[in-house]
């Protein structure tokens, strides 16, 4: 429970939540608050999205900050990370959620877009790790969670750049996990399928269709589906590590 954690990091329990404005992230953000995490929301264009989503914990009776940091700016990360420990709170908790797309063939898909996607998807998460992990290790304790994709496990026509990102994410994974494991640090990764958020919306209802047919449960998933996976192994996942949790629908097994 919240608590032993908060207690483990001698009083302090501070998460934070990148691309946290909409989304995934902002259910994870909202689900975390609720059970007594002073969430820091980051965001890096969506102002007003992450500002709802403050509102939302605050409304709900829970406690977060507003951070704008650019995960792929070592600078930028830093001055999130310094801030945070500044202000004296101990990051007990970090969720590596802030991503992007930018979908083409493999033969049409520009050298940007290309570049726009590692930089965000799989560099952005080393970059708030580097900055991170120091105080964990410090206080021999921490989660990080960091959200993958089923299509880094099974691939998928057109994201040639966002199957190598979340490939990349696993594989950082396992082998940060085996770094920080004497330093009682776990790190995870989430697969999930598909899910309701703004992406899925802007999807024609014709190409919906055929999505869900290829699903075995015949629906796609909930952000807060994805959050209740987060919160698992951030509040129960004590001897879980170097581990991917797919919460999928059975798209990929």
């Amino acid at each position: 429970m919240v608590g032993d954690v908060a207690e483990r990091v001698n009083g302090a329990s501070t998460a934070i939540v990148t691309g946290a404005s909409r989304g995934i992230g902002a259910a994870i953000a909202q689900d975390l608050a609720s059970r007594g995490f002073h969430v820091v929301v980051n965001f890096r264009e969506d102002l007003a999205g992450a500002e709802r989503t403050v509102r939302a914990i605050e409304g709900a009776g829970g406690s977060a900050e507003l951070q704008r940091a650019d995960v792929t700016s070592r600078d930028d990360v830093a001055r999130l990370v310094g801030s945070v420990a500044a202000s004296g709170r101990a990051i007990g908790v970090l969720i590596n959620n802030a991503g992007i797309l930018r979908d083409s063939s493999f033969r049409k898909m520009a050298p940007d877009d290309w570049r726009a996607v590692l930089e965000t998807n799989l560099i952005g998460v080393i970059n708030v790790c580097h900055a991170v992990v120091p105080h964990m290790i410090e206080r021999k304790f921490g989660r990080i969670v960091t959200i993958a994709s089923f299509v880094g496990q099974s691939g998928n026509f057109g994201q040639t750049n966002y199957a190598a990102a979340k490939a990349g994410i696993i594989g950082f994974t396992k082998s940060l996990a085996l770094e920080l494991a004497q330093y009682d640090v776990t790190v995870n990764a989430v697969c999930p399928g598909f899910i309701r958020t703004g992406m899925w919306d802007a999807i024609p209802e014709a190409a919906k269709e055929k999505l869900v047919s290829r699903i075995p449960l015949r629906r796609v998933g909930s952000p807060d589906e994805v959050a209740r996976g987060v919160r698992y192994l951030v509040e129960n996942g004590d001897y879980v590590t170097g581990q991917t949790l797919n919460i999928n629908g059975g798209i990929y097994m």
